[in-house]
């Protein structure tokens, strides 16, 4: 088990430094930012928003509530990725504690609190909790379905809770600025995993990542198909990425959606070659047992979707049986091609059609 550091010991109320990178997300940004005013943390803060080119009117929007509030410092962030608005925000910043957060998060009023005083108990360079996805339509609650069930998104403890401990990576996090200055702030040439990278490296460089399932933070999925499938592709080309390169990445988890891909696809095929032989009138060849890899992938799918309709009705179950394979083949595709060594052409061409600066890497 990894020590956590105790030579940089925190004060009762250090001041904390709230950063988040924003891109098209009009929706959701200003909840984010209020749940950040409304804590109770009653040492000094600051909130830097650090901007992406948008589309849809959130420059306009985070520039007033800038105007509005001189604890809001809005600073561009011209790329419009997650790692490069990250660093910007964190270099404008002031404060000894950084907190890393995402634009469709609400933060509970405690969670700062909770935080530093997890960091002063525990020694720890970076500490975080449990993503917690919360959807108002019956698209969302079926994709926060997902991510809260084992076989959707691997049942890591950020996702569905666990014992408090050391970590390999956490949701979002809360930094000492020391640790993130020590490892060179984010990778900003990782688009998505930048802060399973980062954690690697505060790790290996002696420091501790800490979580724990007191911090809860409110998570909003993203409301469309269509952007769901680009946020899992992106993540799934990046993790390949990831796993290509660094071998302390390669947890066998990581390689289950891509066999799902090939194992289903390869069943579909085969059994659909076993069809055609059947109907030529030949003897029934055992290539027809290919339908067995979808017919269980497909029992798997409708008993995960029966759990989450328990809970949120018949609508959520009919969109949680197209989300969950959404997820899974979205990601396994782009797993696939990222491990190829395709991720960073084909993530230019995504950013460049507008996926979101603050998709946060999943899993």
């Amino acid at each position: 088990m990894e020590r956590p550091r105790r030579d940089e010991p925190v004060t009762a109320r250090p001041g904390v430094s709230y950063v988040m990178p924003v891109l098209n997300d009009v929706t959701h940004v200003r909840a984010a930012v209020q749940s950040l005013l409304d804590q109770d943390y009653t040492g000094e803060f600051d909130i830097v928003v650090a901007v992406g080119p948008s589309i849809d009117g959130t420059n306009e929007l985070v520039e007033e509530m800038g105007r509005a509030d001189p604890r809001i410092t809005v600073v561009d962030n011209p790329a419009g990725s997650t790692p490069s608005g990250l660093n910007i925000a964190i270099r404008a910043s002031r404060h000894p504690i950084v907190i890393r957060v995402d634009a469709h998060s609400v933060l509970p009023r405690d969670y700062a609190r909770l935080a530093v005083e997890t960091i002063e108990r525990t020694g720890a360079d970076n500490v975080g909790g449990i993503m917690d996805a919360q959807g108002t339509t019956a698209f969302e609650k079926a994709v926060a379905g997902a991510y809260g069930s084992r076989v959707g998104l691997g049942g890591t403890p950020h996702h569905v809770g666990g014992a408090e401990g050391p970590a390999d990576t956490v949701y979002l996090g809360v930094f000492r600025r020391s640790a993130l200055e020590r490892v060179g702030l984010f990778d900003e040439r990782i688009k998505r995993g930048q802060d399973w990278e980062l954690n690697e490296r505060i790790r290996s460089s002696g420091g501790t990542v800490w979580f724990t399932p007191e911090l809860r933070v409110t998570y909003r999925p993203r409301s469309t198909l269509s952007r769901l499938g680009r946020q899992f592709f992106s993540t799934g080309l990046w993790r390949g990425e990831l796993t290509r390169l660094i071998a302390a990445s390669r947890s066998l988890r990581y390689f289950a959606p891509p066999v799902l891909v090939v194992g289903v696809s390869l069943g579909i095929v085969l059994g659909l070659v076993g069809l055609a032989t059947a109907v030529t009138g030949q003897a029934v060849p055992l290539l027809l047992l290919g339908w067995l890899a979808p017919a269980a992938y497909a029992v798997i799918v409708v008993v995960a979707a029966a759990l989450v309709a328990r809970r949120d009705g018949v609508g959520t179950f009919a969109w949680f049986l197209v989300v969950l394979p959404c997820i899974h083949f979205c990601w396994g595709i782009g797993f696939v091609l990222g491990y190829l060594s395709l991720a960073s052409n084909i993530a230019a061409q995504t950013y460049k059609k507008g996926a979101g600066a603050s998709d946060t890497r999943i899993g």
